[in-house]
């Protein structure tokens, strides 16, 4: 089964930028798509954005699109996602996740209750 832990969170200014990595271990990396989510405080997780296992399928929420950028590199099992012109309203826990799909298509999964494999999670704080 496939595992994945999430690093590159910190705390930032208004404006700044991180860069968000998903690792993971175990087989057929692949052979899944994957997708980044977040929960603010006081509010319910919500996708940020989705990208298919040939890499070439991707989609943003409203509020981050033009910000963000998903891309994963399958050599070194990982997915980032290039957080640029940060906003306080981008705080909170950015967890990756999994879902099994067939190898090299376009298919994206946008439900949360898709995925199946989950990280631990890491905190982004953008406050001044």
């Amino acid at each position: 089964q496939l595992q994945l832990e999430e690093s590159g969170g910190g705390l930032v200014e208004p404006g700044g930028s991180l860069r968000l990595s998903c690792v993971a271990s175990g087989p057929l990396f692949d052979h899944h798509a994957i997708g980044w989510f977040r929960r603010a405080p006081g509010k319910e997780r919500e996708g940020v954005s989705y990208i298919s296992t040939n890499g070439g399928n991707f989609k943003y929420a409203d509020s981050v699109k033009g910000r963000f950028t998903i891309s994963r590199d399958d050599a070194k099992n990982t997915v980032h996602l290039q957080m640029n012109s940060l906003k306080p309203e981008d705080t909170g826990i950015y967890y990756c996740a999994a879902v099994m799909a067939p190898y090299g298509t376009s298919w994206l999964f946008e439900r949360e209750l898709e995925y199946t494999i989950w990280g631990q999670g890491t905190q982004v704080t953008v406050s001044t």
